[in-house]
């Protein structure tokens, strides 16, 4: 893959997830849950999943929505070495995030133009991050680390370079506000959305109206942003 196709891809998966402000981040423990997970999305109105490399069933349950439910946007979390990089991108992840910054990951992923986006906790990771090219970090776990306030201080000094946030961990329906209206915040992942007992009870319709209530609140966000 030329640069400039690497490039393009990852402005491409950017721009989306800054359209989408929220994706749901979700353990699956059965890649028969994955179909009815991604309806379940579909009819809340936000068609975008990251599915975590916590389980076995992550990369079935990858390639299983990619195949019956192709317009929903799929991402690969907990992407912690680069085996796991390289299975997220086989079975059709178009992006992965991590909760921690390594070095081998975000290398392998340049090379298979996979856009990665590897989490920081500090300022200096932060920085780390800046010098191998990352202008997109998670925040994790946002509010074990202080939430909005805190993020909003850390992330102060570096505003200018452009870098772009997505906290994860703690966010709900209730801050979900507060992180989107910071202008360094590109999306959140939202693990409030679909917890894996959900998945394991069927609660397709209390997935769905969770999913409304994000899109609800984002849609909040963007009028105070145009007025």
């Amino acid at each position: 893959m030329s640069i400039q196709a690497n490039m393009d891809g990852r402005a491409a998966v950017v721009d989306r997830l800054a359209e989408l402000r929220v994706a749901p981040v979700i353990t699956i423990g059965s890649a028969e849950h994955a179909v009815p997970l991604a309806d379940a999305l579909l009819e809340g109105g936000l068609p975008v999943a990251e599915i975590t490399f916590r389980t076995d069933a992550a990369a079935d349950a990858i390639a299983a929505i990619r195949d019956q439910r192709p317009e929903v946007f799929l991402g690969a979390g907990t992407v912690l070495t680069t085996e796991n990089l390289e299975r997220a991108h086989a079975c059709g992840a178009r992006f992965a995030v991590a909760p921690g910054l390594n070095p081998a990951v975000v290398n392998r992923a340049r090379e298979l133009g996979m856009p990665f986006f590897p989490g920081v906790a500090t300022p200096s990771e932060i920085e780390h991050g800046l010098s191998l090219g990352q202008d997109v970090l998670k925040f994790f776990p946002a509010a074990t680390l202080g939430g909005p306030a805190a993020l909003k201080a850390i992330v102060a000094p570096y505003e200018h370079t452009g870098v772009r946030i997505m906290p994860t961990g703690g966010v709900n329906g209730k801050n979900l506000g507060e992180y989107l209206a910071m202008k360094s915040v590109i999306a959140v992942g939202g693990t409030w959305i679909a917890k894996r007992h959900d998945l394991e009870d069927g609660a397709w319709n209390d997935i769905t109206a969770r999913c409304k209530v994000a899109c609800h609140v984002v849609e909040e966000v963007q009028a105070k942003e145009r007025s």
